[in-house]
């Protein structure tokens, strides 16, 4: 076959799967412009809540996030707080331990945050009722009137599970700007854009509230790091909506450097990847039996990463126009609607004076941090 077609071949391929990623971005970013008219009431009931937050390796700020969540001002007597301490220093959990707590503290082989929680809900009094099961990460701060929200919230939606809205509550490099410019733009397109069209909303692994009854028996099924995808799963097979509501506010740290990013987004992009060959199967299924919702799922993990995207379009954009320049202008209008997308989606309080450096530096800081992934894993 002729070089030119094969070169032809690979630039449509490449720009079909990059333009349908863009494309699916581009709908729920324009859809998260707009707000939904929900009323929250204030619930008739107030609800046992037990407060689940795994904490591997988070000394520095799991007191924090636990002296958050004790200082609500949702009756005492309505919540519990088990705080699953895995491998973390005999001081911290001394000092977790005068806290009015449940505090585990189990010697896992190998650590993943589904096995915290299960390890959480075996170890539960059987005595203890519950209605929602929270949780929340080691490094998530809330305000005081977190759990009146949330149990406000559970009763308006009226399904297994909500998701609340995390942000960022550090940006004080631009690896963590960027981060929580990312932790945005997920939010409003994987999660408000979604609610706006009727289509469940995605989980953030923190700040979900669950049916506590139906935790208690899924969260038994999950067997990987990304435990949250796999009840997510869970929850769109067995035909619950999963809602989103953007007012409930809880804050997570940051990575602040390239390589901890891209070391995350690695174990993110990895987790997506098995979850797509574990359900792909279903696609066809869901479509015919009107599961909408688990259709959008599994089409989702199809789409490519938004980093490996991203790198796709730069590199297309740049080498092209030294071989044909006419094969370069459609990347260089698919790059401008990406980044005119990821602007729609990011909000207003993130556009500041840093934000221009660090949107147009973000495809660099990302390939500067996989090389020195890449450097660090093979001095290992």
């Amino acid at each position: 076959m002729d070089l030119w077609i094969i070169l032809n071949i690979i630039d449509w391929l490449l720009f079909i799967m990059v333009g349908g990623t863009v494309l699916y971005l581009g709908v729920f970013s324009i859809a998260s412009l707009f707000d939904r008219d929900t009323v929250q009431n204030k619930a008739k009931i107030q609800n046992r809540i037990v407060v689940i937050i795994p904490s591997y390796k988070q000394d520095k700020i799991v007191e924090q996030t636990v002296v958050s969540i004790l200082s609500q001002d949702y009756p005492q007597r309505l919540f519990d707080v088990v705080v699953v301490s895995d491998h973390q220093s005999e001081i911290t959990n001394m000092r977790l331990a005068q806290y009015p707590i449940t505090l585990l503290t189990p010697d896992f082989a190998e650590s993943t945050k589904a096995k915290s929680l299960q390890y959480a809900i075996i170890k539960l009094p059987e005595f203890k009722i519950y209605d929602i099961a929270l949780i929340l990460d080691g490094d998530n701060i809330v305000e005081q009137d977190f759990l009146t929200k949330v149990n406000d919230a559970f009763e308006t939606a009226a399904t297994k599970a909500i998701q609340m809205h995390r942000i960022a509550r550090n940006r004080d490099t631009a690896v963590a700007r960027m981060g929580s410019i990312f932790e945005e733009i997920n939010n409003n397109i994987f999660r408000k854009g979604h609610i706006n069209l009727g289509i469940s909303a995605a989980l953030a692994g923190s700040g979900t509230a669950y049916d506590f009854t139906w935790f208690k028996t899924n969260v038994m099924k999950t067997r990987t790091s990304g435990e949250d995808k796999e009840l997510e799963a869970l929850l769109l097979k067995q035909g619950y909506f999963i809602d989103y509501f953007d007012n409930i506010l809880l804050y997570g740290e940051k990575q602040r450097t390239t390589t901890k990013m891209n070391e995350q987004h690695s174990r993110w992009t990895l987790q997506q990847i098995q979850n797509l060959i574990k359900n792909i199967r279903y696609l066809p299924g869901a479509v015919f039996r009107k599961q909408y919702d688990w259709a959008d799922k599994l089409v989702q993990w199809m789409l490519m990463p938004r980093t490996s995207m991203m790198g796709i379009i730069m590199v297309m954009s740049l080498v092209l126009p030294f071989i044909y320049m006419t094969m370069a202008i459609k990347w260089w209008i698919l790059g401008s609607l990406a980044l005119f997308f990821f602007a729609l989606a990011t909000p207003d309080y993130l556009v500041d004076e840093m934000w221009d450096r660090t949107f147009l530096r973000s495809p660099f800081i990302t390939l500067w941090g996989i090389i020195t992934t890449k450097l660090v894993h093979k001095k290992k």
